[in-house]
């Protein structure tokens, strides 16, 4: 079994490099040649148990997937993404679970729905390196890879609620709802515990070595202990990403650079795998079917493909004109409100209660509590979602391949004691059909339909034009102020005739050790400013305009997707600093 996994990651990997190199969707040509090469019969078949493969290759994954992406982005498109990672996974695994029953009675309703339950998450990972290949606009990639991280959660939770009943547990609707409560609460907790942890050892621990490896294991350990809890792992997993992720550029930059190339190895080794494993399922599907029901299996399994095709954008589109159209009318009673004088009103109220409570506790902290009028841009901020066209909403409708949670769940439901032989061989076959089709129909068809529909970043570009020069310019003042000050500190310290030295490098940031042994080679009694002095000062500029970057982001002001690749120039910028200050002469004493 070593040897066999080792030749399918190799295999895998080797595959997965040529399709980078051609520029090809490196998730489909592997799954392609996997098919391929299961057919040969010196191929072993692959066996792992499916609740192994979650646990292995899940937290990894979703960890690093939550890593990139923008939390302020997640939290501005948050109702499309609780639309479809929560509510169109419950309706796709109901209407799956009801057409597998109408056409395999066998399976009963609660195989049946625990069968939508496993088709219904979508994998995000071929179609977001499409996506970004092909270069989709921010808010849909945030939708895409929003919707990826939560609806794993939704379909896990199911899955278990399905798996007991048909253990011999009945359903309680009410019961159900708490375990889903449950699930989120103790998930999110567990996860920000976690995240909060990993972040203040991140900020104290001065080893990017040390950093990553913990980086590596918790997502296990946030995983594994919020299930042991009866929480979502997946949802731990994700809040500890979302968090540090956010607070990344509160570390030093060498966290930062040792774990980006860290997690992208990773995901391309896990994910290499997970496809090639996908495909090398071929001879067990196979022999699967070598039963009396071929026909029946096949046929469940073909419209169960087609079901879940159609059920995406059948819910997609009248959910977001739902949306859109509630939206508008929360608009219009804010209007009406601040209109009619009812934000007065309150704020009357408000005043009297502050007043009253400063009489019985004369502290300063009453006078925090009044409130401001909000401009209707802050009113159209608060409720409004990113828009959607209907093109974009045609590519999310069409981003729904399935991957590795699917057959994982698959092959651990077939191993539960109480489905019969029949029923655990149609979960198995059906699952790996959907899996399949949908990466192959829809991965491959996704490039061409956005190519067709003509949708690209342009506005990003231009927002993205107009967010850098003001940053910039906010940037480029605050450096400004820093340098004054430091100027007079400067003065003071080492005298005026340094003033010198000091403008040059304030002028021009470049050439640091010319000036430093130019000011080094003047012999006086005074102090002399050494190269050590103008790193400082360097790291302090850079310093400063890190935190212009990161107030802006909060603000909403600038896109954090942008923010992350300034800093990772200026993360260049003190690695520069920090290499030549390594390799330069010791000075003169």
């Amino acid at each position: 079994m070593d040897a066999e996994l080792f030749y399918v990651l190799v295999g895998s990997i080797s595959v997965a490099a040529f399709a980078r190199w051609r520029g090809w969707p490196a998730p489909l040509l592997v799954t392609v040649t996997a098919l391929a090469v299961s057919f040969l019969p010196f191929v072993p078949e692959l066996k792992i148990d499916g609740h192994v493969l979650l646990n292995l290759v899940l937290p990894p994954l979703l960890y690093s997937a939550a890593l990139d992406v923008s939390f302020v982005g997640f939290k501005r498109s948050l109702p499309q993404i609780r639309r479809l990672g929560i509510w169109l996974v419950l309706i796709t695994a109901l209407v799956v679970g009801l057409v597998a029953w109408w056409i395999f009675p066998s399976l009963t309703l609660p195989g049946a729905l625990l069968l939508g339950a496993i088709v219904a998450p979508p994998d995000a990972v071929s179609a977001a390196a499409i996506g970004r290949k092909l270069g989709l606009p921010r808010r849909v990639m945030t939708v895409l890879s929003g919707e990826s991280l939560i609806n794993d959660a939704t379909s896990l939770t199911l899955y278990r609620v399905f798996a007991a009943i048909i253990a011999g547990g009945a359903f309680q609707l009410g019961a159900s709802i708490w375990e889903f409560v449950v699930a989120v609460v103790v998930g999110v907790v567990v996860g920000l515990v976690f995240g909060i942890l990993l972040h203040q050892l991140r900020i104290r621990l001065d080893d990017p070595v040390v950093i990553g490896t913990f980086g590596l294991l918790v997502p296990f350990g946030a995983y594994a202990i919020a299930e042991h809890l009866g929480g979502s792992g997946v949802l731990a997993v994700v809040a500890m990403g979302l968090y540090v992720g956010y607070n990344a550029p509160r570390t030093d930059y060498t966290t930062r650079q040792q774990e980006a190339p860290l997690w992208l190895s990773a995901d391309f080794l896990l994910e290499s795998f997970v496809f090639a494993y996908i495909g090398l399922q071929l001879p067990r599907v196979i022999s699967d079917l070598g039963r009396e029901s071929v026909g029946e299996i096949l046929l469940l399994a073909g419209v169960v493909l087609v079901v879940v095709l159609v059920v995406r954008p059948a819910y997609i589109y009248p959910a977001h004109a739902w949306a859109m159209w509630m939206q508008r009318i929360r608009l219009r009673r804010w209007e009406r409100s601040l209109a009619s004088g009812d934000w007065e009103r309150r704020e009357r109220l408000e005043q009297e209660r502050s007043e009253r409570f400063a009489a019985k506790h004369p502290e300063p902290a009453a006078a925090g509590r009044q409130r401001r009028r909000p401009t209707v841009d802050e009113v159209k901020a608060r409720f409004t979602e990113p828009e959607l066209s209907w093109k974009d909403n045609a590519v999310i409708s069409w981003a729904g391949m399935r991957g590795v949670v699917t057959l994982a769940t698959a092959l651990a439901a077939a191993d539960l004691a109480e489905l019969d032989d029949e029923a655990s061989h149609a979960i198995v076959v059906v699952a790996f059909a959907v899996t399949v089709g949908t990466l192959l129909l829809q991965g491959l068809t996704l490039p061409a339909l956005i190519r067709g529909l003509g949708i690209a970043s342009d506005v990003d570009e231009e927002q993205d034009a107009a967010e850098l020069a003001a940053v910039r310019a906010r940037t480029r003042q605050a450096g400004e102020e820093f340098i004054e000050r430091k100027r007079a500190v400067w003065e003071e310290k080492y005298g005026a005739a340094d003033l010198a030295v000091f403008d040059r490098f304030a002028k021009r940031m470049t050439r640091v050790e010319k000036d430093t042994d130019r000011a080094q080679e003047t012999e006086d009694s005074v102090a002399r400013p050494t190269y050590e002095d103008l790193v400082a000062l360097s790291k302090g500029w850079l310093h400063v305009r890190r935190e212009i970057l990161l107030e802006e982001r909060d603000a909403g002001n600038l896109d954090e997707e942008l923010m992350r690749e300034l800093i990772t120039a200026m993360d260049a910028e003190e690695l520069a600093l920090d290499t030549r200050g390594a390799t330069r002469p010791q000075s003169r004493a």
